[in-house]
């Protein structure tokens, strides 16, 4: 008998292999099955690990090698769909850290700072490579869009056209990335524009990229604001806000904005009112990420604005996420030296992960307008 043979002999003997297997199988996914969206195992405690640690388990297991999966999107999108994440097993670390979540404010300003050193500041050679021309990292929009620079145009003219910029309006950017949006809505609306970052990485780049323009940016927490704004955007950054600061946030939005302005919101959205993270993506992407839902937004905005438009195509994330994880695969080989083999694995697993998240319609992207109640209505386009 050959040892491959043995092996998977030996493989099926085991318990927690037993466990696993009949979980997959609820999904549609086998072990060392012939699809693509099939987990090849090559570590024999790659079971115990994961029915032991649960999402942790899974990700760092991956991370080490011990399993493979050529279709992680599509590996994700169907255990998502099956509901396996919640037949998992919660670790002791995962029920503290969502107790600690509830009592500690874990985005405080203090804290605020971590996922902009942990992340963002990965390195502008990364993300320069996996992002469009304008240094999007949120979802674009793909309605009428074949590439991810057509859906990320689209997205950031989406946004202008919301808000009605107009030349010589003033547009507070909280969360301004490296700039991308700034420098779209100066030049193409002729506007001036505010932004702050809590990344040093971000706040060069955007600097640059908007040298010449009426742009400031500044390495700020967004508590600290206190000026006038026509407009008000926030794109991507409420998701590290926090349910403790949420109320904070739609004041600070209140107390910048104009009597007659327009505040939108984009953000990624969850699908049920918790204060549960994922303990992979909290430990390895997001640290102190939580996302928000309907119910939250809805009750910490009520006594400052009216909602005018309310608008989701988390599906777009899906396309978004794919198209990123393409091109970081496709640059790899230029930033290879700078990053070690299991960085790629861990950041290719986060973006298939995610993109199989949004696919199963697990997780939401929303754009939410807000006004003070605008006399005849405001005409939102979509």
């Amino acid at each position: 008998m050959s040892s491959s043979c043995i092996e998977e002999v030996s493989i099926r003997n085991n318990p927690w292999y037993r466990i696993v297997n009949e979980m997959l199988a609820k999904a549609g996914v086998e072990i060392n099955g012939p699809r693509p969206f099939d987990i090849q195992v090559k570590h024999p405690d790659f079971f115990k690990r994961v029915l032991q640690e649960g999402s942790l388990g899974l990700g760092e297991s991956y991370m080490d090698g011990w399993w493979d999966c050529e279709r992680l999107d599509i590996f994700f999108n169907n255990t998502i769909r099956a509901g396996l994440e919640d037949q998992l097993p919660r670790h002791l670390k995962d029920t503290l850290r969502i107790a600690a979540a509830r009592i500690m404010n874990l985005q405080s300003k203090k804290r605020a700072w971590i996922v902009g050193k942990e992340h963002y500041d990965l390195g502008n050679d990364l993300f320069s490579r996996m992002l469009d021309e304008h240094m999007q990292y949120s979802c674009g929009y793909w309605k009428e869009a074949t590439t991810l620079s057509d859906a990320q145009n689209a997205k950031l003219k989406m946004i202008c056209d919301k808000l009605q910029l107009e030349p010589g309006m003033t547009l507070l950017d909280i969360g301004c990335g490296w700039g991308g949006l700034a420098q779209y809505a100066a030049r193409h609306y002729g506007v001036a524009v505010h932004g702050v970052t809590i990344s040093a990485e971000q706040q060069k780049m955007a600097q640059e990229r908007c040298a010449g323009l009426d742009v400031t940016i500044l390495l700020q927490d967004y508590r600290e604001l206190d000026m006038q704004f026509d407009r008000i955007v926030s794109v991507g950054m409420f998701e590290h806000v926090g349910p403790k600061n949420y109320a904070t946030y739609f004041s600070v939005a209140d107390r910048n904005l104009k009597p007659e302005g327009i505040f939108l919101l984009h953000t990624i959205g969850s699908n049920k009112t918790n204060n549960s993270v994922d303990p992979w993506i909290d430990k390895y992407i997001f640290p102190n990420g939580c996302l928000p839902s309907v119910c939250q937004i809805a009750q910490s905005s009520e006594k400052h604005f009216v909602m005018e438009d309310w608008h989701n195509f988390g599906a777009d994330y899906d396309k978004t996420l794919m198209a990123w994880n393409e091109r970081f695969l496709q640059h790899w080989p230029e930033i290879a030296d700078n990053y070690s083999e299991r960085f790629k694995r861990m950041f290719s697993y986060y973006l298939n992960a995610c993109a199989g998240a949004f696919r199963a319609r697990d997780i939401q992207l929303w754009q939410i307008v807000f006004s003070r109640g605008i006399e005849d209505g405001l005409r939102v386009p979509h």
